[in-house]
């Protein structure tokens, strides 16, 4: 029997259903939570992502600003523009799209915004309080797997966790928010034994490795919920042919376009041996951006006390 599949659109429009009545509610008090944009270069991508992040906020209600600098923008020049929107009241969340030109110090400019303005949950300062149990922005991918769990009604609370990848980004605040809903967790990495037995005793495994299709059907126990963040561009003939072999429609879609966008799960397997699983795409990407809106609304609200 196939996997509930965890569709993240679906959940995504719940959410922002939701929100747009809380910011309803907010307006009543002259509050209208704003978001500000930095987008730096001219990467496609990241044009895309800002542009979806920008369409959420119109849709919902939300104020929200792009500011476009080229990509020769010194690193000076991004904190000028930063301390700029610290400092503004109609700005409630900053969200510096990455990645930043190699030039610029990265870290120096996320160290710049201010944490009751950080929606990305990088700040050192949110990761502590979110380390620490306390109200914090935290980063939006993981907040999102803790929402498709908990928006499917799959428990969380005594269930053995693992999450597959350490970053600070995804691997562990998903591991920080797994644990304050109670679960048991375990964070494996490249140097983790017998790494598909320990995702074998998982009831909820989170895939965040980065490589494409590697966790297969040895890595999931029978009636798991799978999370799969993976993002993974695939264009090798011979991977796409292994990983969409019972899937013709995707193996001639790739043939003709000569990409595949594929998760850190093989889909087929994940399909005949979950209990749920998220597509790639389709599962969780969807959920990123959702949370951007939610913590921009909480960063509003924080703020103001």
């Amino acid at each position: 029997m196939a996997g509930r599949i965890l569709k993240g659109n679906a959940i995504r429009d719940r959410i922002l259903a939701d929100l747009g009545g809380e910011i309803a509610r907010l307006a009543e008090q002259g509050v209208r939570p704003g978001l500000a944009a930095v987008l730096v270069g001219n990467d496609p991508a990241s044009r895309i992502y800002v542009g979806n992040k920008i369409e959420a906020c119109r849709r919902i209600g939300l104020f929200s600003q792009t500011i476009r600098l080229p990509a020769e923008s010194t690193t000076e020049e991004i904190l000028a523009v930063t301390a700029e929107l610290n400092a503004r009241g109609d700005v409630d969340g900053i969200l510096l799209q990455l990645p930043l030109p190699a030039h610029v110090d990265e870290d120096r400019v996320l160290l710049a915004v201010r944490p009751e303005k950080d929606v990305d949950g990088f700040h050192p300062m949110n990761v502590g309080k979110l380390a620490g149990g306390r109200p914090a922005l935290a980063p939006c991918t993981p907040a999102g797997l803790i929402e498709i769990l908990k928006r499917s009604e799959i428990p969380i609370a005594g269930k053995n966790a693992v999450v597959v990848g350490r970053s600070n980004i995804v691997g562990k605040p998903a591991a920080l928010l797994l644990l304050a809903e109670n679960a048991t967790v375990t964070v494996c990495h490249s140097r983790t034994k017998d790494l598909a037995a320990v995702c074998r005793a998982a009831d909820i495994l989170v895939a965040a490795v980065g490589r494409p299709a590697m966790l297969t059907r040895e890595f999931i126990r029978p009636g798991a919920a799978v999370l799969d963040v993976g993002i993974n561009r695939v264009t090798d003939p011979a991977v796409a042919e292994a990983v969409f072999a019972n899937s013709p429609r995707r193996l001639e879609r790739f043939r003709q376009t000569g990409a595949a966008v594929v998760g850190d799960v093989h889909p087929e397997h994940a399909r005949e041996t979950a209990g749920a699983y998220t597509p790639v795409p389709g599962g969780v990407g969807p959920l990123t951006v959702a949370m951007l809106m939610v913590n921009t609304v909480k960063a509003a609200r924080l703020r103001r006390g």
